[in-house]
């Protein structure tokens, strides 16, 4: 659906509006109990069948944005249930990261098998001969299927000429790479945290709007109209979200509109943990490891973690480019705020650990960006910028927005710094596939390969917090790919900050993972 903005695009966009006027204007917290009736005035229903259930979907959006934990329905309790918590210190939000508001989901059935009323009652009934089940038979000359007998294998589906058998999947948990999704005792969506990895693409995939991360928009901006500095770490996968054309020279100054000291192009990162991950490489392939595996995707790598735990050595140990911004940027600037802005919303568990929480305060997506420059009434595209501003990172640190754009980096960095040594890569997008990639690394497929996993289809492009389709980020990527100031993250201006790194690899050799 994220080439189409629907209805739910545009009540999750209200909603981070909303709770971003709440931060600006400094109303009292309280008041948001107003804000679903500001969303949706009136008292007759226009999106589901009751006004009420709405609204009160919409207070449990509202909280999450905040970073407050969903309500059960079972029992009363007030919206603004624990809203203090909020302006304590930095609030991380607390687990879980993804949230299933119960009473708005439709109860999707997880796997069935169903004859349409397409059925032409054809007489070679192929669909009956496939079935290993004999769960489809011929009643009243059409086919039918005995739901108890059938195995869900989906052979009558193939097998129909006219397609009048569907095979129906819950939205959310057929995107679901870790299989973490099944139903609870009424036949809700259900996810089982010991398996999420926090990707983030049953989000967008709910027809229905029930699932919703938990934000850090209130704590952004209020860090804002402090007195710390806070510095906006922008990932490259931003080409294209805010609007056609739009550069990131312009999204720096609309950013600094928004009240951000300054900005950093995540590029810089990017081409630091490329440097890193060449080096892992050449040292540790095939001596120590096998094969290595990428670093950067904190959804490929929490389920290795999760998954593979027997491969953990053969994750690459280097930062990921999110980290390393933030230790550049609070290197430059002491005492610093540092907030992430990027496609991903398995990066808000990222910045919760412990080993991280020193170099990055916030992540914001930019979906939830733009409710922030809603609530301003800012637009990228009409801002002012300096036409001899060029935003740094090479083109290889800018491409780590789409699948494959890792690995190739990696191999640009290795050609120079080795040019006889050859590399064999090989990568994999989307969590099932990535499985699929590990799962024959570990049987000695790709023994000597540089291995590059990318959480989300088509790369960080296709995260849960972006606005636009896959063609149109992937465009957007490749156009200011060309003009990157420079191509080899060995040349970047910032490589001696990698010192930082080589300082704290003793007591953090964890970090970034």
């Amino acid at each position: 659906m994220r080439d189409i903005y629907t209805r739910v695009n545009n009540l999750r966009r209200q909603v981070f509006s909303a709770v971003a006027n709440l931060a600006y204007e400094d109303r009292d917290l309280s008041e948001i109990v107003e804000i679903p009736f500001e969303i949706l005035p009136g008292e007759i229903a226009s999106i589901r069948e009751s006004v009420f259930l709405e609204r009160a979907i919409l207070g449990e959006r509202i909280r999450a944005a905040l970073g407050l934990d969903i309500q059960p329905a079972r029992e009363h309790i007030s919206i603004t249930t624990g809203i203090d918590e909020i302006v304590k210190g930095e609030n991380y939000y607390k687990a879980p990261l993804i949230n299933i508001i119960k009473f708005a989901c439709h109860q999707c059935p997880e796997k069935l098998i169903k004859v349409t009323d397409m059925c032409q009652g054809c007489i070679a009934h192929p669909c009956t001969e496939v079935c290993p089940k004999d769960a489809v038979d011929i009643v009243n000359g059409k086919s039918f299927i005995d739901q108890e007998k059938c195995i869900k294998c989906g052979r009558c589906v193939t097998a129909c000429p006219y397609n009048a058998i569907i095979k129906m999947e819950r939205p959310c948990a057929a995107v679901c790479g870790m299989d973490a999704i099944s139903s609870d005792e009424y036949g809700r969506a259900d996810i089982d945290e010991d398996k999420c990895v926090g990707c983030g693409m049953c989000l967008t995939h709910c027809p229905f709007g029930a699932i919703v991360d938990k934000g850090q928009l209130f704590q952004t901006i209020t860090a804002i109209k402090s007195d710390a500095p806070v510095y906006a770490a922008v990932a490259p996968a931003v080409a294209g979200q805010f609007g056609n054309g739009i550069t990131m020279e312009q999204l720096k100054v609309a950013l600094k509109e928004l009240g951000f000291t300054d900005v950093l192009d995540v590029a810089v990162g990017a081409d630091l943990c490329t440097i890193q991950e060449a080096h892992d490489f050449l040292e540790n392939v095939p001596a120590e490891i096998p094969f290595l595996a990428t670093s950067c995707c904190p959804s490929w790598s929490g389920m290795a973690e999760k998954l593979f735990p027997e491969l953990k050595g053969h994750i690459s140990m280097a930062l990921t480019p999110m980290t390393l911004t933030g230790m550049v940027l609070k290197e430059q600037h002491p005492g610093c705020k540092v907030a992430f802005i990027g496609p991903c919303a398995a990066k808000k568990i990222e910045a919760t650990r412990e080993n991280i929480r020193p170099y990055i305060d916030f992540v914001l997506t930019f979906e939830e960006v733009i409710g922030m420059f809603d609530s301003r009434g800012i637009d990228p595209k009409n801002v002012v910028v300096d036409e001899n501003e060029v935003s740094p990172g090479s083109s290889a640190g800018r491409n780590f927005a789409v699948s494959g754009g890792v690995a190739n980096a990696v191999v640009q960095v290795i050609a120079k710094l080795e040019p006889e040594r050859e590399m064999k890569i090989a990568n994999a997008e989307g969590l099932a596939n990535c499985r699929k990639l590990l799962q024959a690394a570990k049987l000695g497929k790709y023994d000597g390969y540089l291995l590059e996993g990318m959480g989300c289809p088509g790369g960080c492009v296709g995260g849960a917090g972006t606005m636009v389709s896959l063609t149109k980020g992937n465009n957007a990527v490749a156009k200011t790919t060309k003009e990157a100031p420079y191509e080899n993250p060995l040349d970047s201006e910032y490589k001696d900050y990698l010192r930082i790194v080589e300082e704290n690899q003793d007591t953090d050799s964890e970090l970034g993972k």
